[in-house]
């Protein structure tokens, strides 16, 4: 048997560079800025809320959204399994909840994920940052093939979550970012929460946050919560509205407009010199944005809107 496990794990192990080496580009704390990927057609087995569940536990713990997603498939289809222990009791193994933890496991790196007082096994907003909590301590992402035999011993369980990650990996569209200094550096962590939700009054200097008012539960950005996450990240603070980012950015002529540049738009209820909305200048055509309640960050063209008020330019 010992041939066939070390094949196993060598050909894990070359799995891993190749899931390492696509999500390190959509991911804090995996290097400086690079192209990003936009995962508007995320794989549509995983749920919505699972989706955005991962993508979250990914960007506080550093472990790729894709292994976590692979994780949650094999353990419990992304909670819709059938099987004894997902939602209620335990396996003959006594696992338990949608990530499958050992009773021991989750007393040691079970997390309150959302934040109710509680640490529910059986609530993926929960179990799901514990599993990223428990990779992070055995050494993901740096030694992922440790870190997922860790969390299951069988050489197997570990290519096949790897094979199935690098799948749901291989759904994102390569995004190119063009020009260079601090707008490219801006529009690389833009770039990392593209299908976010849109949150309103979410998302701070850190990342996606639960918004205020319509939509409180969700964790998102609203559009001037994501320009403002996305050049702090250059080394450049800014006002938290769209109409106050507007009046603190210096001009800049439709003709001149760079990558980095925010956009800004009259949007909802606003005006010429008020404007309700704003998105990052990807290039000549296109923007990141966050748009609207119901909606995801995603690349849009601010060329095809007629209600564009002007262009800014932060600076450090």
């Amino acid at each position: 048997m010992m041939p066939v496990v070390a094949a196993t794990a060598i050909g894990a192990l070359v799995l891993v560079a190749v899931i390492i080496g696509v999500t390190a580009t959509v991911l804090p704390g995996h290097g400086g800025p690079a192209p990003g990927m936009t995962c508007g057609n995320a794989p549509a087995d995983i749920p919505s809320r699972y989706l955005d569940l991962y993508r979250h536990a990914a960007a506080r713990y550093g472990i790729p959204w894709a292994v976590l997603a692979a994780v949650g498939k094999t353990e419990s289809d992304h909670g819709r399994g059938t099987r004894t222990g997902i939602t209620t009791g335990s396996n003959h193994a006594r696992a338990a909840g949608p990530m499958q933890f050992m009773p021991d496991t989750w007393r040691a790196f079970g997390v309150d994920g959302n934040g109710d007082g509680t640490r529910n096994v059986y609530d993926p907003a929960d179990a799901i940052p514990a599993a990223a909590n428990y990779l992070r301590h055995s050494g993901a992402p740096d030694r992922l093939n440790q870190a997922l035999l860790h969390y299951n011993g069988d050489p197997s369980y570990v290519t096949k979550v790897l094979r199935l990650a690098e799948s749901y990996t291989a759904t994102c569209e390569p995004l190119t970012i063009r020009g260079t200094g601090h707008g490219s550096v801006a529009i690389a962590a833009a770039s990392r929460w593209l299908n976010t939700p849109y949150s309103y009054g979410g998302g701070n200097f850190d990342g996606p946050t639960r918004g205020i008012g319509q939509g409180t539960n969700t964790i998102g950005f609203d559009c001037s919560g994501l320009t403002r996450y996305a050049w702090h990240q250059a080394g450049v603070t800014l006002p938290r509205t769209a109409a106050e980012q507007w009046h603190a950015l210096a001009r800049v002529p439709p003709g001149q407009r760079a990558p980095g540049d925010l956009v800004f738009f009259q949007g909802s209820g606003g005006g010429p010199n008020h404007p309700g909305h704003v998105g990052l200048v990807l290039d000549a055509e296109r923007m990141i944005e966050a748009p609207r309640t119901g909606l995801r960050v995603r690349v849009s063209r601010y060329t095809e809107r007629g209600d564009i008020v002007g262009y800014g330019r932060p600076r450090r």
